[in-house]
């Protein structure tokens, strides 16, 4: 078996444990734990996805994270993904947004955190080939021009939506 997950019903319940990749291939639901990473200033970590990257390479994304492992919470797969994509431990993570996407691939259970990043960020250049920091106008602007996940793209939305409401 390659990497575990928790298979999830409708309702984000736990009715499994599966491999990933039968997951994707089969459109099971399973969670995926991502971060919006700002800045002291409020700006927007966006990266772009390793060329060599089996999903969406080459594209931006403003997200940072990927699947939950098995027995994982959203909030502990977060933090385990902000250290081992951009070497980042230890910050608080706030969770805001949790959806059923339908997803390009396969569909999945998303929740989203937000954290505060300041000092250096060490990439793995296996998952990321370029970063910056951008402002939301910035960010928006460029999800316009294309070249995003298209996932995230979807997750901005909502988000976005979260905001204006709070």
């Amino acid at each position: 078996m390659g990497e575990l997950v928790d298979r999830v019903d409708e309702n984000d319940l736990v009715i499994g444990v599966v491999d990933r990749a039968e997951a994707i291939e089969e459109r099971w639901l399973h969670r995926v734990a991502t971060t919006v990473c700002r800045d002291p200033l409020g700006r927007i970590l966006v990266h772009r996805r390793s060329y060599e990257m089996s999903r969406f390479p080459g594209q931006y994304n403003w997200l940072i994270g990927g699947a939950a492992e098995a027995g994982e919470s959203y909030e502990q797969a977060a933090a385990r993904e902000l250290g081992e994509e951009l070497g980042v431990f230890g910050v608080p993570l706030r969770p805001v947004l949790r959806f059923l996407c339908e997803g390009e691939i396969s569909p999945y259970w998303l929740g989203v955190h937000e954290a505060v990043v300041s000092g250096v960020l060490v990439p793995d250049p296996d998952e990321i080939a370029w970063y910056g920091w951008f402002g939301e106008d910035e960010l928006l602007e460029a999800v316009g021009r294309g070249e995003f996940v298209s996932d995230g793209v979807e997750a901005l939305r909502r988000y976005r939506d979260g905001q204006r409401r709070r």
